[in-house]
């Protein structure tokens, strides 16, 4: 394979022939690509060959997706896919099937094909380049086959782009050690789950729990591995690793995320964002290197709010912002935060929790990685994203009080059904911010306690989310809602409760540390693209102390997150990786 170079300096015939078998029987894609040279870098390259497809017609789109052959269909039976297909399918282990597998496989193939029109497209080698499972492929092939058309044709593309992304590794002999390395960390954290979702195969790991306290071990026990100088478990539960500048007196980067989880949660949420400084940290301590500054990175040990109605709470211990009166709550189990410090080994003490606010003379600022958690990334196929700001948000939980009676005798006008009346306040909700610019709002928890399919609903728990890019928009928004809430209440005779359990500021990026970010994405020779973020993240709590500015991942699965198909390749996470990389280099020269 010729070298970027060498590339670079080739006629368009040239680097046509040396692309080859990249993009399968569709030499058109790198005769496009020739034009967008020089590349600087691997990664470039990458890119302007996914810019060749995107602005190519629907039509040539269409012929490259049916240039692909079958998971296991009749060109691999008959030994008529090219090397690279030829080695994928073998890697993942499809070329033996059992015989119910295969003809699993081919029943999906048949049905795909007869919905779609064109072949089902999967990047076999999986996130992590090193081969998906016969099942994982089979449950894949399943599932997609319900996406929608427009849908399920870009998300074919996009994996058309992966398979190409992992065939030009190979052609270039480039491994991405560092996003391999995070990627790992990630899957190997996730074996800490609570029961019953452990015994599922799923991911729950809340505040202080039996699962949650053993990936807080297993991250001090990385922290260690990769060379910090100081690890400690503080005292709200947060893993703290300091690497040492050259003065260990000198001012410290703050960084780092969230570890806890939702429940039946993905596996990256968060844990990038502490998984990606300490693999930065890891080459530092390799190489010998100390910079002019300190790296404090911090695994905060509860954001989701999923335990205890105490969301940020290991951030908001950073910057003075432990609420008291989150000690006597109580979870679910009866149990209180107290009691859970307790349990494990904290000294649920509100002097020792506050010894944990940060001196913000003491620091450069706070940056954070994250996956997106959204769509946007994926759809314009790029791995990195520079975030604006973090949208505003305020959080309820309620309930409206009508009557039980019998589903059979009670005529429809004597009615007071609670469910309907939490049914009446979410679509008035949807409505109302679909109207209101980039403003989102979520029911997201419905209940009737005791529920029966014979009674009419006495009772019904719910949840209110709302969010909008600055705090007078929300406002406006939440203000219109709860009225709407008390109004139609009093039309259908109900009561109500309602209880604020999270209020966070929009929290725009400092233009100065977003500039950094900036350019570190640019010197990895990629596109700049600017986003706001409508979910909240540990930044948005650090941002009341320190200037702060966030980078985002893109997630496999269209962005899918707080859900087990959340994802992120091992290339992106080491573009990441490079761009913290990048991020500390100018810190180190300026």
């Amino acid at each position: 394979m010729p070298t970027l170079a060498e590339l670079n300096a080739a006629t368009q015939a040239e680097f046509t022939t040396a692309m080859q078998g990249v993009y399968e029987h569709s030499p058109w894609v790198p005769a496009r690509a020739w034009s967008a040279r020089p590349f600087a870098t691997l990664a470039a390259l990458k890119h302007a060959l996914v810019q060749a497809v995107r602005q190519a017609s629907r039509d040539e789109q269409l012929a490259l997706i049916r240039a692909h052959p079958e998971l296991a269909g009749k060109a691999a039976v008959d030994g008529a896919l090219t090397a690279e297909s030829t080695h994928e399918q073998a890697r993942a282990g499809l070329a033996h099937c059992t015989p119910e597998e295969f003809a699993r496989i081919n029943t999906l193939n048949a049905d795909y094909g007869a919905r779609f029109g064109w072949p089902f497209i999967l990047a076999v080698r999986g996130p992590r380049g090193t081969g998906l499972s016969r099942a994982q492929i089979i449950a894949t092939l399943a599932r997609r086959i319900d996406n929608p058309a427009e849908f399920e044709f870009a998300e074919a593309l996009r994996q058309i782009h992966r398979i190409a992304k992992l065939r030009l590794n190979d052609k270039f002999g480039f491994m991405p050690e560092q996003g391999n390395r995070v990627w790992d960390w990630c899957e190997r954290l996730a074996r800490h789950s609570e029961p019953p979702w452990a015994e599922r195969g799923e991911l729950t790991a809340t505040y202080l729990t039996d699962a949650h306290r053993a990936a807080a071990t297993d991250i001090a026990a990385t922290m260690r591995d990769c060379g910090f100088d100081q690890v400690e478990i503080d005292a709200v539960g947060n893993v703290v690793g300091t690497y040492h500048g050259r003065d260990p007196a000198a001012p410290r980067l703050l960084t780092g995320s969230h570890y806890d989880t939702v429940r039946n949660a993905g596996k990256y949420d968060g844990r990038i964002g502490h998984f990606v400084p300490m693999a930065c940290v890891r080459a530092l301590h390799s190489s010998g290197r100390r910079l002019s500054f300190g790296l404090e990175v911090v695994a905060f040990a509860e954001e989701e709010g999923q335990r205890y109605k105490a969301t940020f709470l290991g951030s908001g211990a950073l910057v003075g912002g432990f609420d008291p009166a989150w000690l006597d709550q109580r979870d679910r189990d009866g149990v209180a935060m107290r009691e859970a410090m307790k349990h494990a080994g904290l000294p649920a003490d509100l002097a020792a929790i506050a010894t944990l606010r940060r001196d913000p003379a003491r620091y450069l600022g706070f940056v954070e990685v994250h996956i997106e958690q959204g769509p946007v990334l994926s759809s314009l196929d790029l791995p990195l994203g520079i975030v604006t700001s973090i949208n505003a948000s305020v959080r309820y939980v309620g309930e409206i009080i009508g009557m039980a009676s019998h589903a059979g005798t009670t005529p429809m006008n004597a009615r007071r059904d609670a469910a309907c009346a939490v049914a009446e306040l979410a679509l008035y909700l949807e409505r109302r911010a679909s109207a209101d610019g980039d403003s989102v709002g979520t029911v997201g928890l419905l209940e009737v306690p005791g529920g029966s399919i014979n009674v009419v609903p006495g009772r019904c728990r719910f949840s209110l989310d709302l969010r909008a890019p600055g705090n007078d928009q929300r406002d406006r928004l939440r203000d219109d809602v709860l009225a709407e809430l008390a109004a139609l209440c009093a039309r259908r005779g109900l009561r109500h409760t309602v209880e604020e359990t999270m209020r966070e500021s929009a929290a725009p990026s400092d233009p100065a540390w977003q500039g950094r970010w900036e350019r570190a994405v640019t010197a990895l020779g990629l596109p700049l693209h600017r986003l706001p973020s409508g979910a909240g993240h540990d930044a948005m709590k650090l941002h009341t102390a320190f200037p702060q500015a966030m980078l985002f991942v893109r997630g496999e699965n269209a962005g899918i997150s707080h859900n087990p198909l959340e994802s992120s390749t091992a290339d992106d996470l080491d573009l990441a990786c490079a761009a913290f990389t990048q991020l500390l280099d100018q810190l180190a020269a300026s």
